[in-house]
């Protein structure tokens, strides 16, 4: 084939993609390599829903910091070829973690971005997360009453000493914002959506410190009027979303619980020790919650930076008590530079192999050497894949970014503390910009549903030395998903091989791709 012949061919092979319903990204660049794409109200980049390729073949989907994001190609297993060195090996016979999901957080600060938008760009957005044409997410955390992403500090009672609890009701940030956008995400989405719900602080007439921030912890303790107030909140703060028909798959105990127990703490905390965690879920919030109507809300201990693990979990999952009321560990991802996955995840997972492991809050521009928000930043979407490749390769069993929108500035946060999200609302201009964060998640959320299981995927390479980082899930329909990531400055061959026969691959300098294939 000449080249005009060959250039015909790739233009007709566009033309079939493009009518399929796939929307192409629309660039924006913020520097050379620094590229978002741009939605409005009359256009957004969308993906066509997955199919599974017919058998002997695959569909590979790739982004890259040279401009591709998410793009679909299709290819051949070839069946004898001469193989690459490196070559990934795909091994069913080892099974380890199943997958419970991914998604992101809806904080009253992404509500308020969300709906500062016109409504056919609020809806692209939404779509954009929650559809099958986007990242088809299926978990959302949301915190319980006010963080520091909120405008002000506030609980669901703050009438002083309401043991009773009488005065309890949720917000305008709830009833305005959350719930009506919880409501349209569960309409767009074709999975299961799971909400979590976590608190930061109680009312500051039950704690210590008779404030939302700085060192504080619940007057008293286990088993007593605060504590079991305290418990009971959580009960009515289920009973009050269960009326605008919106039920929790889970809660956590208390958002990063070590928070509370720092001086001068600038947002708000409620500080637990191990030692009380343990004693409130055995006393209180366990017994609370099992003879309540939302008996089936599974409870998540931790919540927290890894660093805590595995004496945390040791803690608490070692009383009888406290353990058979929990089901799950939550883990922060901003202290992992400290805090190796080996020494943290690895041992409490084999120590309590029966409790999941979820990643429940990242992003990034937290720590006072970041710049808040960067936009285009691709190494930024390295650091969301590393780190769910990391984790996933490690028995961890989803991932929730944080605020699933953000406004320019990293905001808005009542502290100040910016910080970077996938997708950044330009408010001015009623159009939002999706990061390469957004991409690289999308790498993972789209093509591993809840309940794939992780497999092995062996590396032939004699040295095993490769920049390359992967990890391979069989899916509940049969189907195999494989990531690649390549963070290195180099194109790396590569072979991926199965049942099936063997695919010839090279994964692009700076890029990341998911492969999918049937096995039979």
């Amino acid at each position: 084939m000449g080249a005009a012949g060959a250039l015909g061919w790739l233009l007709l092979l566009q033309a079939v993609h493009r009518a399929t319903g796939a929307r192409p990204c629309s660039p924006k660049y913020f520097g050379r390599d620094a590229m978002v794409c741009v939605c409005n109200a009359t256009y957004c980049d969308m993906l066509d829903p997955v199919v599974l390729p017919a058998l002997g073949t695959y569909v590979k989907y790739e982004s890259s910091k040279a401009g591709k994001r998410l793009e679909r190609s299709e290819g051949s297993f070839q069946r004898s070829l001469h193989a690459p060195d490196l070559v990934l090996a795909v091994d069913t016979t080892q099974r380890y973690q199943k997958v419970k999901g991914f998604g992101g957080s809806i904080t009253d600060a992404a509500a308020m971005n969300i709906f500062s938008l016109p409504e056919t760009a609020q809806d692209h957005l939404l779509r954009s997360y929650f559809s099958e044409e986007g990242l088809e997410y299926n978990l959302v955390r949301l915190p319980m009453a006010s963080c520091d992403f909120s405008l002000h500090a506030y609980t669901y009672d703050d009438v002083p000493f309401d043991y009773e609890l009488a005065h309890f009701s949720l917000r305008d940030e709830d009833t305005k914002l959350k719930i009506p956008l919880l409501h349209r995400a569960l309409a767009m989405s074709k999975r299961l959506l799971s909400l979590y719900a976590s608190p930061w602080t109680s009312p500051t007439w039950m704690k210590t410190s008779e404030s939302f921030v700085g060192k504080g912890m619940l007057k008293g303790q286990a088993g007593d009027k605060y504590h079991k107030t305290w418990a009971n909140y959580f009960v009515r703060f289920l009973d009050e979303y269960a009326k605008h028909n919106l039920s929790f798959w889970a809660v956590t105990a208390e958002n990063e619980p070590s928070a509370g127990l720092i001086n001068n703490y600038p947002f708000q905390c409620l500080g637990f020790t191990a030692e009380q965690q343990r004693d409130f879920i055995a006393r209180d919030l366990g017994p609370v919650l099992a003879n309540s109507s939302h008996r089936h809300v599974q409870l998540i201990i931790l919540d927290d930076n890894r660093l805590h693990l595995p004496h945390w979990a040791k803690v608490v999952l070692e009383d009888e008590e406290a353990a058979r009321y929990v089901h799950g560990i939550g883990i922060h991802w901003y202290l992992d530079f400290i805090g190796p996955i080996q020494d943290t995840v690895v041992p409490t997972h084999e120590l309590f192999p029966d409790y999941f492991i979820l990643a429940t809050e990242a992003c990034i521009g937290a720590h006072f050497w970041e710049r808040d928000v960067i936009l285009g930043c691709w190494e930024r979407g390295n650091q969301y894949s590393h780190s769910i490749l990391m984790n996933l390769n490690h028995f961890v069993a989803g991932w929730t970014d944080w605020n699933l929108a953000l406004d320019l500035e990293g905001g808005p946060n009542w502290v100040k503390n910016y910080v970077d999200s996938p997708i950044i609302v330009d408010t001015s201009e009623g159009i939002f910009y999706k990061q390469p964060m957004f991409y690289h998640l999308g790498h993972f959320s789209k093509f591993i549903p809840e309940g794939s299981q992780r497999v092995g995927l062996i590396a032939s390479k004699e040295s095993k030395k490769t920049d390359l980082e992967y990890t391979a899930f069989l899916r509940p329909d049969g189907a195999v998903v494989v990531v690649v990531l390549n963070r290195s400055p180099q194109n790396i061959t590569f072979g991926l091989a199965d049942t099936v026969g063997l695919i010839a691959a090279v994964a692009p300098a700076s890029s990341i791709q998911t492969y999918l294939w049937q096995r039979q």
